[in-house]
C-alpha cells in the first residue's frame, strides 16, 4: 500500500477532472443508507452543458440513479468509502486507485497502471452514456424481455428498440413537471401490446424515482396480457396492472393523469384522445398509426397532383390527420407539439403527439384564431374527424359558426 491520502486523492481526481469511473462494492456489514445496496458505480456525464457525476446504486432488483455536481460527488463518494463500502476502484487515464479498508476501518490506497484510456470519457450524448437507460447497467424488465443480457450488454439485434425506450424515457422525463403533485398518479397506456414501454414507464418513475402511481395497460390480445401479467408479478411491479380492453369502452377510472396511446390503428387513436380530455389528463402522449380515415374523405382539385398517388395521397393523409387532431386538442385546452419518436430511418410511424394541459384557458379571441384555422384547413379537404364527432358537444360553442 503506497502513502496516499483518500482526501487528497479525490481533491486531485475531481479537480483535474480525470475520473473516467469509480465502482464501490462489498458493503460493510451496516449500511448507513439503509437500502442494502450492494454496489455502485460513478460515471461522468454531461447535463445541460455542465459535467455532472451520475452515482448508480445496486439496491436488489433496483438500480437508483443520482446525479451530483463535481463538489457535491467528490462529498459523496468519499463518504461511502468511508462509511459504506470496503474496496473501490477508481479508475483515471493515469493511473488506477485501488481502496481497501480493513475490518478494523483502516483504509489503504493502491496505485496500479491504467485500465481505462482517457479517451473513454465521453461527455457529448452519445449512444451509450448518456441514456437514462444505461447501457452496462442491468436492467431487471429489459434483462426479462430479451432487450439486455445479464450483464447489462444490449443485444445488437434489439439496439434500436433500446434507443426508443430511452427516448420514450426522455419523454416522460420532460412532462414530469405538468403532472399533479401530493397525490397517487393514475396512467393508462392503451393499446399497450408487448409493453417493452409500459414497463420502462413503470421503471422509471416508481423504480428509480419512488412515485406514488398505479399503470394500467390495456389491450385486445388475450395472451399478450397474459404475459404482461405474469411478468409484472415476477418483477414484483404491484402498481402495474394488464387488462384485456377496448379503448372506446374502458370505464374502469374516474379521473386519469396520463394517457399513453402508441400505435393505435386509425380510429382508435382518436378513441383514445377522447377518454384522455374528457378524464382532464394532464398529458397525452400518443404515436398514431394506420390513419385511414382521412385518406378515405379527401379530396381537392388543387392537391390532385399529389392524391392522385396512392403512397403519396397515404402519407399526405396521416400528417394532416394529425395536423387535426393537434389543433383540436388546442381548441379543448391543451398545448400541443409534434416530436420526432424516433429517427426516421428506423420506422415511417415516428412521430407524436405531446400535449399538456393548460393552465390558463383560451381567450375568446384565441379561440376564435384556432377555430378559424381548423375549419378553413378541415373544409379545404372535406375532412369529417372522428374526433371532432366525438367531441361534438364541447367543440360547437368553441366553433360557433366557424366552417
Amino acid at each position: 500500500m503506497q502513502d496516499i491520502q483518500l482526501p487528497q486523492l479525490l481533491s486531485r481526481i475531481f479537480g483535474e477532472r480525470t475520473l473516467i469511473q469509480a465502482t464501490l462494492s462489498q458493503v460493510r456489514s451496516t449500511d448507513p443508507t439503509g437500502r442494502g445496496c450492494t454496489k455502485v458505480t460513478v460515471k461522468p456525464v454531461e447535463l445541460k452543458g455542465a459535467l455532472h457525476y451520475q452515482f448508480s446504486s445496486f439496491c436488489g432488483p433496483k438500480v437508483l440513479h443520482e446525479n451530483a455536481e463535481p463538489a457535491e460527488a467528490e462529498e459523496k463518494l468519499g463518504v461511502m468509502l468511508a462509511e459504506q463500502f470496503r474496496q473501490g476502484l477508481l479508475q483515471t487515464g493515469e493511473a488506477d486507485y485501488q481502496v481497501l479498508v480493513s475490518k478494523k476501518g483502516k483504509l489503504g490506497i493502491l496505485r496500479k497502471p491504467p485500465t481505462k484510456q482517457a479517451a473513454s470519457v465521453q461527455l457529448t450524448h452519445d449512444r451509450r452514456k448518456n441514456y437514462t437507460l444505461e447501457e452496462g447497467v442491468p436492467v431487471p424488465f429489459l434483462v426479462e424481455l430479451g432487450i439486455m443480457n445479464a450483464e447489462g450488454k444490449v443485444l445488437a439485434k434489439k439496439y434500436d428498440k433500446f434507443r426508443q425506450i430511452n427516448r420514450f424515457v426522455e419523454m416522460i422525463a420532460d412532462v414530469l413537471p405538468h403532472l399533479p403533485k401530493g397525490r397517487t398518479l393514475n396512467i393508462i397506456d392503451f393499446g399497450c401490446g408487448k409493453s417493452y414501454l409500459t414497463f420502462a414507464m413503470y421503471y422509471f418513475l416508481k423504480v428509480m424515482h419512488g412515485f406514488d402511481l398505479r399503470i394500467i395497460g390495456l389491450d385486445l390480445k388475450e395472451d399478450v396480457i397474459r404475459d404482461c401479467s405474469l411478468l409484472a408479478q415476477k418483477l414484483g411491479y404491484e402498481e402495474l396492472r394488464f387488462l384485456v380492453g377496448d379503448i372506446a369502452k374502458y370505464d374502469e377510472l374516474r379521473q386519469v393523469d396520463m394517457v399513453v396511446t402508441l400505435h393505435a390503428c386509425d380510429t382508435a387513436t382518436d378513441a383514445a384522445l377522447e377518454k384522455a380530455v374528457r378524464w382532464g389528463a394532464s398529458v397525452i402522449l400518443s404515436v398514431p398509426c394506420c390513419q385511414h380515415e382521412l385518406f378515405r374523405q379527401v379530396q381537392s382539385d388543387v392537391l390532385s397532383p399529389l392524391l392522385q398517388h396512392g403512397i403519396l395521397k397515404e402519407r399526405f393523409s396521416a400528417l394532416a390527420t394529425d395536423a387535426i387532431r393537434a389543433k383540436l386538442l388546442e381548441l379543448l385546452g391543451y398545448k400541443t407539439q409534434m416530436l420526432e419518436f424516433i429517427d426516421l430511418e428506423h420506422t415511417p410511424k415516428n412521430l407524436l403527439i405531446r400535449a399538456v394541459r393548460s393552465a390558463k384557458p383560451l381567450t375568446q379571441a384565441e379561440t376564435g384564431k384556432l377555430a378559424a384555422e381548423y375549419t378553413a384547413f378541415r373544409s379545404f379537404l372535406h375532412a369529417d374527424p372522428y374526433l371532432e364527432r366525438a367531441m361534438r358537444e364541447e367543440l360547437a360553442p368553441l366553433l360557433g359558426q366557424q366552417g
